[in-house]
């Protein structure tokens, strides 16, 4: 009698595969036959759930995020509830460093999908799109940190959010071209989040 196969768990585990090629060779050369022979099946069986490369590269980045948010629920749940706008911040910009090897290795997927989006529209689009529900998030929890006197004078939430990201994006660049650490790309982050959160001392350090 055949097996049924879980086409999520398919999917996820092309996703991981593509991971691994990323990680080990970058995406520019790589195309679905050799995904396919990492995940361990037929280039057939691996376009049944992607026609084309693009279609995996959506759903690998996709799968990226749904990862990091499923970390950041871990670190913020924790912490003391509910979670304050700055501990949110901060359990945020912590996923987006490369500080551990779940957190690398999705970044290293992200930027050499990144590298490919430059120069195709329907990646690019997806990129864009995927970055505003960060932006949206990070924005209202400045937006709440200001209310309670928290935020730094003449900060606007909606454009420190954007540049909350680029630092973020910035530094994991440098940390994984080896320029800085680790450690000191979060020492980075925490400096500008102590000047960024007025009055409190609970963002520094934060676990």
């Amino acid at each position: 009698m055949a097996q049924r196969v879980d086409p999520e768990l398919r999917r996820k585990r092309i996703a991981e595969a593509l991971w691994r090629v990323a990680v080990s060779r970058g995406l520019h050369d790589v195309g679905l036959r050799e995904v396919a022979a990492e995940a361990g099946m037929s280039l057939g069986a691996l376009q049944h759930y992607f026609p084309t490369k693009d279609d995996m590269l959506v759903f690998a980045l996709e799968f990226v995020g749904q990862e990091a948010d499923r970390r950041v629920r871990e670190r913020l749940s924790s912490l003391p509830q509910p979670p304050s706008p700055e501990a949110v911040v901060r359990a945020t910009l912590a996923e987006m460093l490369p500080v551990s090897p779940e957190s690398r290795t999705g970044l290293l997927v992200h930027v050499a999908y990144l590298a490919r989006a430059v120069h195709n529209p329907r990646l690019r689009a997806a990129t864009v799109e995927g970055i505003q529900p960060l932006r949206d998030l990070l924005a209202e929890m400045l937006r709440r940190a200001a209310e309670h006197g928290r935020l730094a004078p003449g900060r606007e939430p909606g454009a420190e959010a954007m540049a909350l990201i680029c630092l973020a994006e910035g530094v994991t660049n440098y940390v994984l071209l080896g320029t800085m650490t680790a450690v000191e790309g979060e020492r980075l982050v925490d400096a500008h989040l102590a000047e960024l959160f007025r009055g409190t001392a609970e963002v520094p350090g934060q676990p």
